[in-house]
């Protein structure tokens, strides 16, 4: 059996890529932390892609629920081990510099950053001892570009960027890779209150990514022939940024 964990799976890119995995043979935990149907609608959607998988229900950005929760799993799974992690889960709370509440920073940062110490590090033994394993981490044309508005936003994916980088080089000679994908516009709940119609002027491909898009590329990485890639970071922004 096989085994993928993704983070913030119940929505969004996080849903696609769980789906993804499924039809790759993985056996996908889906991890969310509040809301219930959608997320047992996403394991109903890798069922029906041909895979099987299981609710994780953690907060990625809360360290000790994180490792509990982690740790839980491995426990009840002897023998076994999370060979691909995807370090999806993230929000956004855009706001100027200027206006942008104490509150805004830190649980962006938490979502998005933190998280990804949260939960890599308790993965990241057994691939190592196993001496395979793939990590993706969700970064975002914030993290590369910066976007006025997303500070916090542009932060964290900046930050994420950089640790994929450097975790690349820590565990490459032990079978692990780790990339990060780097998403701009995706029609997602993650877009909401942004102009479509404005902003796909910008991009060269006139339009707006899907989740579907993101998530075979996630899927290459996750594969064995995407063996020899490590430490990069993926745009994937219809010609937008580079």
């Amino acid at each position: 059996m096989k085994y993928a964990l993704v983070t913030g799976g119940s929505r969004g890119i996080g849903r696609a890529v769980c789906v993804r995995l499924a039809q790759m043979g993985y056996n996908v935990i889906v991890n969310y932390v509040s809301n219930d149907t959608e997320a047992e609608k996403t394991l109903e959607l890798v069922r029906e892609a041909g895979g099987d998988g299981e609710l994780l229900k953690f907060d990625v950005a809360d360290t000790e629920a994180s490792v509990a929760a982690i740790e839980g799993w491995q426990n009840a799974h002897p023998g076994e081990y999370i060979e691909v992690l995807v370090n999806n889960a993230g929000i956004r709370k855009d706001n100027l510099m200027l206006w942008m509440e104490p509150d805004d920073w830190f649980k962006v940062l938490g979502t998005s950053l933190n998280a990804f110490y949260n939960v890599t590090r308790p993965v990241l033994k057994p691939m190592l001892v196993k001496k395979y394993g793939r990590i993706i981490n969700m970064a975002s044309l914030s993290g590369l570009k910066g976007l006025p508005g997303q500070c916090n936003y542009s932060a964290a994916k900046g930050g994420l960027i950089a640790s994929t980088k450097a975790l690349a080089q820590e565990v490459g000679r032990k079978g692990v890779t780790v990339n990060a994908v780097a998403p701009g516009f995706v029609k997602t709940d993650m877009v909401e209150g942004l102009d479509e119609a404005e902003l796909k002027k910008t991009i060269p491909m006139n339009r707006f990514g899907e989740a579907e898009e993101i998530a075979a590329l996630v899927g290459f990485l996750a594969s064995k022939d995407a063996g020899y890639i490590t430490g990069e970071c993926i745009s994937i922004n219809g010609g937008l940024y580079s």
